[in-house]
Formats: C-alpha cells, sequence, structure tokens
C-alpha cells in the first residue's frame, strides 16, 4: 500500500469518531506493510481522556504483536497528535509517524512542541506531514460546523 492508502484508512477511522460525536480523529498502525492497530477517538463514549485515536491503536497494535515495543511500525493519524500521543509513541518506539495535518493548538510533533524530535530523548521518531492534508482537514472542519450549529 501507499502512504495514501494507509492514511485513507486512518480517516476510515476518523468517520468512526464523527457518526460517534467524537472529534473526528483517526489512526492506523503498519508493520511489514499490514495494518496491525487501528484507532478512533472514543473519549466521550466511553467518559476517559486517554481513549484518543492514536492511544486505542497503539494498544491494539501491542495486543496484536504480544509486546509495548513498536519498532518497525509506522503510525499514520489524521492530525497532529497531542501531547499524550506523542509521548505514548515516543515510549513505544515507532520509527514513523505520517501526520495529515498540522494542529496549530494542541499539536505536539511540530506545532507546539517537538516532543518526537527533541533530540535530550533516547529516541527520535521520523515525521511527514501533509499526506491527506485536505481531507484530513475537511473533516474536522465538518465536526465543528455541526457542533457550532447545535
Amino acid at each position: 500500500m501507499t502512504k495514501e492508502k494507509y492514511m485513507f484508512e486512518a480517516l476510515k477511522e476518523a468517520e468512526k469518531a464523527l457518526k460517534l460525536g467524537e472529534v473526528p480523529i483517526g489512526a492506523v498502525i503498519v508493520k511489514d506493510g499490514v495494518i496491525i492497530g487501528r484507532g478512533h477517538n472514543k473519549k466521550e463514549c466511553l467518559k476517559d481522556a486517554t481513549n484518543h485515536a492514536e492511544m486505542i491503536a497503539i494498544k491494539e497494535a501491542s495486543v496484536t504483536i504480544g509486546g509495548w515495543r513498536l519498532t518497525g511500525c509506522q503510525m499514520y493519524v489524521t492530525i497532529e497528535p497531542c501531547v499524550m500521543c506523542a509521548g505514548a509513541i515516543y515510549q513505544t518506539r515507532i520509527d514513523k509517524v505520517v501526520i495529515g495535518a498540522r494542529d496549530i493548538k494542541a499539536g505536539a510533533v511540530e506545532s507546539l512542541y517537538h516532543i518526537l524530535s527533541d533530540e535530550r530523548l533516547n529516541h527520535i521518531v521520523d515525521c511527514e506531514f501533509g499526506i491527506l492534508e485536505d481531507e484530513a482537514r475537511e473533516i474536522m472542519q465538518r465536526f465543528f460546523q455541526q457542533l457550532r450549529r447545535k
């Protein structure tokens, strides 16, 4: 699969979150060309602030491979991860994160903080922005427009 196809899978996860009334962010984790973890925001549904798309995908991937180290894996996420999720990506040793759109208000990869590229840490994560950026931004805009109408 290409980067766009994996990001499209993350966007499908974001659509699931949108249908639940959650902030529409989706993530998939890939190892050796196979999706081993999927997630979409469920913070409101599960009444748990840790249920972000990235965290759910990490938990599923860890179960799939039988361990917490996700070396050799790439994460595709529709919106730039927050501080919590960037920390979890760092902790699990994911090799690369491919991000649809930046989050200028809460992004911890490049927008506000640079957690995944901080050379003081013992693991640096390769990051790439802009894959299906317009689609990732559009679903977020649609969600917030609907929210304002309510």
